[in-house]
């Protein structure tokens, strides 16, 4: 006896507490939901019309953070050797003419060999060239004799002028050369001030002229590089405001603004480059080479506006919870499809109808409560 009222009393206690869980959600009849002014007040719930207010227009575009041509160096070397030394890493920041690596090979000897040759040589050349120009122009010598000196002077004047040329661009003083001073070891030094980006180099590895060994992008000058569809580029001006994200590392909202448009279509996707300056405060928080994606804003509106909050997407329909009545502490809401036009961080605007204008009240806080 005792366990059957044991038993009644455990079920009549489930079925009251399932009768209570069931009034604390909203009810759906008749395409309406309701609530009660308890679960109105207790969920924080709000409900406004729609208020009108400004919105920007503005036209999508994607690229990347980048910088100026002459903010990225490539370094290369003029003649290939192997590497002597070297002590960056990628991420080092190094100033414009300081030290990057060592390379070693013999032929840079014989550059210089061949060098302080011609040197020695082009002393005696021009000495007998002056000579027979001399002897030419008193008949004294001929014309034959005259022009063969000025044609082996003029030769190796070339000759030493390339070899000159050559050991400058392999950072070799001439000078040392002439006295002798001969070396196989080259010093590559930084074009520009910047961060190492790329480090190819490893003490002992062979390197060929057209091998980069290192990158270096000086960040000081980071822009945004967007391409913008044919079909929106006579909407864009210089001086344009952009708001842009980097959706691969933040939320973050950042601002820029237009500085050039191209002048012609490039590729298949037909698309202009639209060149943006970002604000000085910003330049810390990006890298170059970030996606960004982009809103040129080209103008601005009045549109009726509610929170984004307000908003319920599904299966990419949009629709909102528009009040049908109140009475006797009873919320009724109906679910009704809008239209929505331009979006701002944290409005959205919406698109006035038979069902929705400045007067109609909206569920604008707690919604998901309620359409869940």
């Amino acid at each position: 006896m005792k366990k059957i009222i044991y038993t009644i009393a455990i079920t009549s206690l489930l079925f009251a507490c399932k009768e209570s869980k069931t009034e604390e959600n909203p009810k759906k009849d008749n395409n309406l939901i309701t609530i009660t002014n308890e679960q109105f007040q207790s969920s924080g719930m709000k409900i406004e019309s729609p208020i009108e207010q400004d919105f920007d227009v503005a036209i999508a575009a994607s690229g990347k953070i980048d910088v100026p041509p002459q903010n990225r160096a490539q370094v290369t070397s003029f003649i290939g050797g192997f590497v002597k030394s070297t002590q960056l890493l990628v991420g080092d920041k190094v100033t414009k003419g300081q030290v990057l690596l060592t390379l070693e090979n013999t032929e840079y000897l014989d550059i210089q060999k061949d060098y302080l040759e011609v040197s020695e040589q082009i002393k005696y050349l021009k000495s007998e060239f002056e000579r027979q120009k001399t002897l030419y122009d008193e008949k004294i010598s001929s014309q034959k004799n005259y022009l063969k000196a000025e044609s082996d002077y003029k030769k190796a004047l070339g000759m030493y002028q390339s070899l000159r040329a050559k050991l400058q661009l392999l950072n070799i003083n001439p000078s040392n050369v002439e006295k002798g001073k001969l070396t196989s070891v080259v010093t590559i030094y930084a074009p520009i001030s910047g961060d190492i980006v790329i480090m190819n180099a490893n003490v002992g590895m062979p390197v060929a002229p057209s091998d980069v060994m290192l990158e270096i992008v000086n960040t000081n000058d980071l822009h945004l590089e967007l391409s913008v569809f044919e079909k929106d580029i006579l909407k864009v001006k210089m001086g344009q405001k952009i708001s842009f994200t980097v959706p691969e590392a933040t939320k973050e909202v950042f601002d820029a603004e237009v500085h050039l448009v191209g002048k012609s279509i490039e590729g298949n996707d037909r698309t202009i480059n639209v060149h943006a300056h970002l604000a000085d405060n910003i330049k810390q928080k990006l890298l170059p080479g970030m996606f960004v994606e982009a809103k040129i804003k080209i103008n601005s509106k009045k549109g009726l506006a509610i929170p984004t909050e307000a908003l319920i997407t599904e299966n990419n329909k949009n629709f909102v919870l528009l009040l049908d009545n109140n009475k006797n502490n009873i919320f009724s809401f109906k679910k009704v499809a809008v239209n929505v036009g331009q979006k701002s961080e944290k409005a959205v605007e919406i698109i006035p109808s038979n069902q929705i204008n400045a007067s109609s009240k909206i569920l604008t806080k707690g919604v998901f409560d309620v359409a869940e």
